[in-house]
Parts: structure tokens; sequence; C-alpha cells
């Protein structure tokens, strides 16, 4: 998927509705980015015009390998096109990250996850967006999200733990199915609703929130190394030559 396909997604009804339901449930989880400095990596400019009002710094770079857009629509652009394996970031820059349309489509996830993990600043935190493994929308190839690799909670858990990062909560999403159907389209609120009671573990979308752990490096300690003292355990005489001779000289 390059910015073209995705650009031309969004555009669509069913971008449309696909991008007012995450939003929605993007305005419930973030709070408190007040002054934060916001990084969105991926195709993530449909989301971040939501953080931009609450955000001090919020930029947008998407990899090499998709291309890249201006955003935003008016001003400077804050976007630019990086190596997702390299940000151009100092450590501990950014106070949040999202990730849309990154992780799934990316051949360089370990390192994608380090790089995220360094310009994180302490207990800094990221929301990541993929595809549902079990979900209509993995399976169906007319969107982004049927592209790439799609992940189950488990092992997206196991991912996000392994590169230091501590889930800390989830959200399904994503219910109705990938058609571009106007009844489809208009009955996606409802469809939300239903599927949020009936089957959560089915949700087209996982969206998880991390934060990054930092853990304390204890210094070792010296090791006392031991040295025996060595001490002879027999103590030489003097040699009695002389006292031999005078005895002998008397006999």
């Amino acid at each position: 998927m390059d910015v073209v396909d995705l650009k031309e997604f969004y555009a669509s009804r069913l971008g449309h509705a696909t991008r007012r339901i995450v939003v929605s449930r993007l305005r419930a989880r973030l709070r408190g980015l007040q002054g934060a400095r916001v990084l969105g990596l991926g195709y993530c400019t449909p989301y971040l015009d939501v953080l931009a009002d609450e955000g001090r710094n919020v930029m947008a770079m998407m990899p090499a390998r998709q291309g890249v857009v201006h955003w935003p629509a008016k001003g400077n652009s804050a976007s630019a096109l990086v190596d997702e394996a390299c940000l151009p970031l100092a450590d501990g820059s950014m106070d949040f990250v999202l990730v849309v349309h990154g992780l799934e489509l990316t051949d360089q996830l370990p390192d994608l996850l380090r790089e995220l993990w360094r310009v994180l600043a302490p207990q800094g935190r990221a929301v990541f967006i993929v595809p549902n493994r079990r979900g209509l929308w993995a399976r169906f190839d007319n969107t982004p999200f049927g592209h790439g690799r799609p992940f189950s909670r488990g092992q997206l858990t196991t991912l996000l733990r392994n590169a230091q990062f501590s889930p800390a909560g989830w959200t399904s999403m994503l219910f109705m199915p990938p058609s571009e159907r106007r009844f489809m389209v208009r009955s996606a609120t409802l469809c939300e609703r239903l599927g949020s009671w009936i089957g959560p573990g089915f949700s087209g979308l996982i969206m998880v929130e991390a934060i990054k752990q930092v853990y304390a490096v204890t210094g070792s300690k010296q090791k006392r190394q031991l040295v025996p003292s060595l001490r002879p355990n027999i103590i030489p005489q003097p040699a009695r030559t002389g006292l031999n001779i005078r005895s002998r000289s008397q006999t």
C-alpha cells in the first residue's frame, strides 16, 4: 500500500465512516496531552487533526516505501519521509506516539519498535491501531487493513512486551463489514454498538495503548577477593653445626 491508495481510501464513503469511528475511540482514550510532543508514524494524517489542537508539537512521519503527503492542509508542512528503522529524532524527545498503517505494513517490525522506544520519553505513551486477525477487515483487500500482517491480541501483547512496552488498555472497533454499500456505511454506528456487546473479539481493528517501561539499572557489587595469608607450617631452626664441632673437640 502506498500513500496514493491510502489517500483514496480515506476519501471514499467507507473511509469517512472508518475515520469517524476511529476518531471517536481515540478521543475517549487520548487525555492529558496538553502541551505534549506528538508523533504520528505510518499514515496517521486522517487522525492527527484530533491531536493538533492539544499537542504542543505535532508531526507526521511516513515510511519511505509508502510515500509522503503534505500535512496539515494549511500552513507549514509538518510531515516527513523517513526510514522507520532510523527515525531522525533525539532520544526521549516525544511524549506520545500514534501508529496507524505502520506495524502491519513494515518489514522492519523489531527495529521500528526499538526506534519508538528510543524516541519516547520515560513513561511515554504509544497507541497502536492494527487489523484484527480474527476480524472481517483482515480477510478482504478492498481496504488498507486487508494488506500486510494482521495481529491477534496475544501476538500484539508478546510483541510489545519484547520491545519493553507495557500494554495499558485495549479497544475493539470497526464491526461493520468492509463494504461500500450505502446501507452498510449508514449503519456503521449501529454495528459498533451491537459488535461491542455481542462479539468484541471479532472486531475489524484492535487499538492498544502501551507505556514505555524503563527499568532501573543496578550496578554490580564489587566482589571482594580474599587473598589468604601464607604462613609456613614449619619454622626453620638455626643451624647448630658450630655447637657440634665444639663438643667433639672437647671429647
